[in-house]
């Protein structure tokens, strides 16, 4: 592709990210949606992590983003042209195929709530393991404001390097505000911030993004065990409930007790460990407490043994809990609110506390 074509390209992206962005800007709250729009800022700009931020200069971006937004909230997404062929922004397979001699990766796919996430960078490398090809991300021209560090889509993983290291940063920035005593907290004390910021941000972030494909080769097994579609279409019809977060923490759960926690317990690698445990979302630790119990148990210097036997545990208890959340959701008449209910009840009747 000629630099024209990559810019128009990049452009066309970017407009669906926009309008994903008008769609759904107020999702987050008020505070996460200020910081969210804070980096979002330093990214357009291209400024480094760290860098003082000119207050009235990210209040005038803010006030011109939000009024495009408004200008997009009833607009459609754009097909993309590649090589003068036009594609639906969601075929992301037959994108990246048109894409494959160009050095660019394309990804896109639903998060929280139903947000449709786009994105187009710098293909590092793309590797073909087992079933499933691992798609890595270096630098991104086009994004929007809510940029998953990793997905999942079929058989495609994505790990997106830049988007995981802002992310890193962003945890830091608002931990070191009160610097308090939790896993999050030891998992950065394990990397030297206060001296060499960008060195620790690199160095965090080559760890994690192994880490983050633990936890999508284990997405990618919980599919295949639970079956994408029917549960894509058990999330979809949870959208906004609280029982669309304990579905995606199920199957999270599921996905790191058949991957992640064997291998993190097999290291015993110490950063790794904190940072994942200080990770987990609210919706996670309350239906796993037994998870942050077991973290509790290694600190305590009794050694990875009790996350390895929860995670045999574990694999067969959130498998059996998808499986009964599938099958409530097949046999529901009831209307979508009272399924929620259902199916959120059911999740928290079934929290996993330990080793019995």
């Amino acid at each position: 592709m000629q630099p024209h074509e990559i810019e128009t390209l990049t452009d066309a992206v970017q407009y669906n990210c926009d309008v994903s962005d008008a769609r759904h800007g107020a999702d987050f709250s008020l505070c996460v949606y200020l910081m969210k729009m804070r980096e979002y800022y330093r990214w357009q700009r291209k400024l480094p992590y760290g860098a003082p931020l000119a207050k009235d200069d990210v209040g005038d971006w803010l006030a011109a983003r939000e009024e495009l937004w408004e200008g997009l909230e009833d607009a459609e997404l754009k097909p993309l042209s590649i090589h003068g062929r036009d594609y639906d922004p969601f075929d992301a397979a037959a994108i990246n195929a048109s894409l494959a001699d160009e050095g660019l990766v394309y990804s896109s796919g639903l998060g929280n709530r139903a947000k449709p996430h786009f994105f187009l960078g710098r293909l590092a490398r793309r590797v073909r393991r087992g079933g499933y090809t691992v798609f890595v991300a270096a630098g991104e021209y086009a994004r929007d404001l809510a940029a998953p560090p990793a997905m999942t889509l079929g058989n495609s993983i994505f790990l997106r390097r830049e988007s995981l290291r802002r992310m890193l940063w962003e945890k830091f920035e608002s931990w070191r505000w009160n610097r308090p005593d939790n896993a999050l907290g030891r998992a950065f004390t394990c990397y030297d911030f206060d001296g060499d910021l960008e060195g620790a941000l690199d160095a965090m972030t080559d760890r994690e993004i192994d880490n983050a494909l633990l936890h999508e080769q284990g997405e990618y097994e919980a599919g295949r065990l639970l079956g994408d579609a029917a549960w894509n279409a058990m999330v979809a019809d949870l959208v906004g409930t609280p029982a669309e977060l304990a579905a995606r923490a199920v199957r999270d759960h599921l996905a790191d007790a058949l991957v992640t926690l064997p291998k993190l317990a097999e290291r015993a690698d110490a950063p790794a460990l904190h940072f994942y445990v200080g990770n987990l979302n609210n919706m996670r630790k309350h239906l796993f407490p037994g998870l942050t119990a077991a973290y509790d148990a290694w600190r305590m210097g009794e050694g990875t043994w009790p996350l390895a036997q929860l995670a045999a545990v574990a694999r067969s208890h959130w498998l059996a809990l998808g499986h009964d959340m599938l099958a409530r959701h097949r046999a529901a008449d009831e209307d979508t609110d009272d399924l929620a209910d259902a199916l959120r009840e059911l999740a928290e009747s079934r929290q996993l506390y330990g080793v019995e």
